[in-house]
């Protein structure tokens, strides 16, 4: 509910506090009184997009504040934990400046924020309608919305039937793109995993058939040396002739009186160290043994091995790794069809159950427009529009997440006549009417949303306007109504009445509201009634209206 606002600045308006209270509230006055400038200011507050030249002449800056009620469940409490936003106790407090450069300043509970929050929280706070609403009933975007409502649907089995249907098409997307990218090279991978199994390829053989290789091509290098030393150490060599001295020194040694004893103990250790080096000589040599057949073989593998790693650019090592790789990704298209005849499958199961979900919103939708249509055509009589044709056209539309329909609301004024959409068919007392029967019949008990009026009377009168009253005052027993009218038959029947009067002092104009007494009220509908000059007849007849 609002609860108050204060205008600071605006337009012709210097100072204003209003307070509003729960039903129908009524605001009147002459014509040019500034009633319209009431309904600009609470637009600014809420974000919405108007007129540029707010300030008050003289004015540094205007500011409007709108005070709001909020129960724990009502829609705006999303928005502003959207928002971040928390609000004590239930009161929601917005605030808006307008700078004399035209600079604009929003507040919720004295915390800055953006005009699209503000215009988020009045969808959630405030419903306009008037000849000219095209946010309201007159926007056919919201149609369908409406009808919904009306007819109670619950739209989460569609909604998440089109979100599987979604997510099965975009899998099946996916699937047929890596199996088109897959086969692109599939002649590729064949040749590289033959290539790969060929060679077979284990980890760690480049360093051990590196380390092989440099070893024979060791041995080959120093071989003949090795032999030709070990032939010198043999018994042809330094071993036959260290063993013909000591033969001989021993031969002598019983004549030498001692003095070869010495000599022939070292030369036989000699002959023992010559005997070590011969014997590992002997075995290097043995060891320096290889078939050229085996470096050839082993140089050969190991350029294939680090040719192939060039070609696919990774380290030997990885060969076999990458061999499995690319064997993974060949199953991958060997197993595509079948994978992807799985996924098409399930693409096609979801999108019969979005179908079926589609098909009973759109029955539903159907049923509930012919209900809608009996109950707009009943509100109709009592408007004097018995003759009017109103119809809630449903018809196909591209499949989405609320299904697959279109709403559109068309009208008729007389039996016979094309029928088309309110604001191209319709005048302007009768648009004001069918939107009236329209919002009448749609009303579910929702309080959640305050209902502002524009002059939606505008042309009507006597038993008709009475009628527009009666229906203004239904809607307002759920749900807080503000109504900018000229009927004297809807002023009588408001919970609260706030006159707009204009006044010119010292070359300044200015408008100003003020809330009615019951004695004041009267002094207004007679006005209203009889114009300029009250008459007894006309206050009489203010008295009769007001008591019902």
């Amino acid at each position: 509910m609002l609860r108050s606002l204060d205008i600071r600045n605006m337009l012709l308006i210097d100072r204003l506090e209003l307070s509003f209270g729960p039903g129908l509230n009524v605001l009147t006055g002459e014509t040019g009184a500034g009633k319209s400038i009431l309904l600009d200011c609470l637009g600014f507050v809420l974000g919405w997009r108007g007129r540029a030249d707010l300030v008050r002449q003289g004015a540094a800056q205007g500011e409007v504040t709108a005070v709001f009620d909020l129960p724990e469940d009502h829609p705006a409490h999303s928005v502003l934990s959207d928002a971040g936003i928390e609000i004590d106790e239930g009161e929601l407090i917005l605030r808006r400046v307008n700078g004399g450069d035209g600079r604009k300043t929003g507040y919720v509970n004295d915390r800055r924020v953006s005009g699209e929050v503000l215009r988020q929280l009045s969808e959630a706070l405030v419903e306009l309608h008037g000849q000219h609403d095209d946010r309201g009933l007159l926007n056919p975007r919201g149609h369908r919305l409406l009808l919904d409502a009306f007819a109670g649907l619950d739209l989460e089995p569609a909604r998440r039937a089109w979100a599987e249907r979604r997510a099965a098409l975009r899998d099946l997307d996916e699937a047929e793109a890596r199996l088109a990218a897959a086969r692109s090279e599939e002649d590729f991978l064949r040749h590289a995993v033959k290539e790969l199994d060929d060679l077979a390829p284990v980890a760690g053989e480049e360093a051990e058939l590196d380390t092989r290789r440099r070893a024979m091509q060791a041995a080959e290098r120093i071989r003949g040396d090795v032999a030709r030393a070990l032939q010198m150490l043999g018994g042809e060599g330094a071993e036959g002739a260290m063993l013909d001295a000591n033969r001989w020194l021993e031969g002598a040694a019983d004549r030498a009186e001692g003095r070869l004893d010495e000599p022939i103990s070292a030369l036989s250790r000699a002959l023992i160290e010559l005997g070590e080096a011969h014997r590992g000589v002997e075995d290097a040599l043995r060891e320096m043994q290889f078939d050229p057949a085996a470096l050839e073989a082993a140089e050969e593998r190991l350029f294939a091995l680090r040719a192939l790693a060039r070609k696919h650019d990774v380290l030997a090592d990885d060969l076999a790794g990458l061999a499995d790789e690319l064997r993974q990704r060949l199953g991958r298209i060997d197993a595509g069809e079948s994978m992807i005849a799985d996924l098409r499958q399930r693409a096609d199961e979801a999108a019969r159950r979005y179908e079926d979900a589609a098909a009973l919103l759109s029955k539903s939708r159907k049923t509930a427009a012919g209900q809608l249509d009996k109950a707009v055509s009943a509100e109709l009589a009592p408007l004097k529009m018995e003759r009017a044709v109103f119809e809630t056209i449903v018809s196909a539309a591209e499949p989405g997440p609320d299904g697959q329909d279109a709403v559109a609301f068309t009208v008729a004024t007389n039996p016979g006549a094309p029928a088309g959409p309110l604001d191209k068919i319709a005048s302007g007392g009768e648009l004001s009417r069918f939107l009236l029967a329209l919002k009448v019949s749609l009303a579910r008990g929702n309080d959640a949303l305050v209902l502002i009026f524009d002059e939606i009377d505008r042309g009507v009168g006597g038993a008709t306007a009475d009628a527009v009253g009666r229906r203004l005052k239904v809607l307002a027993d759920t749900a807080q109504v503000l109504v900018v009218t000229h009927s004297p038959q809807v002023a009588a029947l408001g919970n609260s009445h706030f006159r707009v009067a204009k006044t010119v002092a010292d070359g300044m104009t200015t408008s100003g509201v003020s809330a009615l007494d019951h004695p004041q009220r009267v002094d207004e509908i007679a006005r209203m009634l009889s114009g300029d000059r009250i008459t007894d007849a006309a206050v009489a007849a203010a008295r009769s209206l007001l008591e019902g």
